[in-house]
């Protein structure tokens, strides 16, 4: 089962700013989370029931670091369709 501390961050770029205006919230989270889970931290720790969750795996890109090969970690992104009029304060930990 899933907790708050499993939500790594709210992304807040241009695309996911636009998102949240039509009641879509974009939030990373560990690779162990499932959508059930979210809807659950959702409910207990936000009070607010999610309409619709959607998964994303994110891999990791290869990148040259210093010149050696190496990968960016890879995460989880879950797509949160909030109810009309609900909103999520800021995750800082």
């Amino acid at each position: 089962m899933a907790d708050i501390t499993d939500i790594k961050t709210i992304l807040y770029t241009e695309k996911t700013i636009e998102q949240q205006d039509s009641g879509v919230m974009v939030v990373q989270t560990s690779q162990r989370v499932t959508k059930n889970s979210l809807k659950q931290v959702f409910k207990e720790y936000f009070g607010v029931v999610p309409l619709k969750v959607n998964s994303l795996n994110q891999k990791g890109k290869t990148k040259k670091f210093r010149g050696k090969p190496g990968t960016r970690p890879s995460f989880k992104k879950f797509y949160v369709s909030l109810p009309h009029g609900a909103e999520i304060a800021n995750l800082s930990a």
